[in-house]
């Protein structure tokens, strides 16, 4: 019989997928007592969509790298691109869901993304990754102060999340437990 590794027990794995499946329940429960709430089918499935997608690219991201520092800024960031998809598609950034405005805000997640890949997931290449997406973040909100005060100023702190990734994935670089690099 074959000992249970640590790994699929991890307690930070059973809080993360906890957390999860309750996000996906709130609105289920919310739903019995209010009619403020009114999710379809096909919002319970993109949701699942959207959380599972981030929290598997949570358990790959943590699985780089042995540094706190490395971690943390992977935690932010990955929460930095939840708010923006939830908020984007539950109201709008800057004004509301319809607003063509809110487009651009994909090209916060392609940089964040195809630089992440493209560094291959190193620490240096995550920095300037993340700080490339903050900056991106904060010159649309500020291109969409006039229309949206509110949506802006969310927005430029969602900025400032990417760019706290971005100086904690450089931090990670300065310390001794570095990525393994490929072959």
């Amino acid at each position: 019989m074959a000992a249970v590794g640590t790994k699929g027990l991890n307690p930070w794995r059973i809080i993360g997928w906890g957390m999860v499946a309750a996000l996906l329940l709130a609105p289920l429960i919310a739903m019995q007592f209010t009619s403020e709430v009114d999710w379809d089918e096909t919002d319970f499935i993109a949701m699942g969509f959207i959380l599972g997608s981030l929290g598997l690219a949570l358990e790959f991201m943590v699985s780089r790298s042995d540094s706190i520092a490395y971690r943390i800024a992977s935690g932010i960031a990955i929460l930095a691109a939840f708010l923006l998809i939830w908020a984007n598609l539950a109201v709008g950034m800057i004004g509301s869901e319809k607003n063509p405005y809110n487009l651009l805000f994909g090209g916060v997640l392609a940089i964040a993304v195809v630089g992440s890949i493209a560094s291959r997931f190193r620490s240096g290449g995550m920095a300037l990754a993340t700080a490339a997406a903050g900056i991106a973040q904060i010159a649309i909100a500020a291109g969409g102060i006039s229309a949206d005060p509110r949506g802006a100023f969310f927005s430029s702190v969602l900025g400032g999340l990417w760019l706290l990734a971005a100086l904690l994935f450089r931090k990670s670089g300065e310390g001794s437990a570095r990525i393994p690099t490929a072959g």
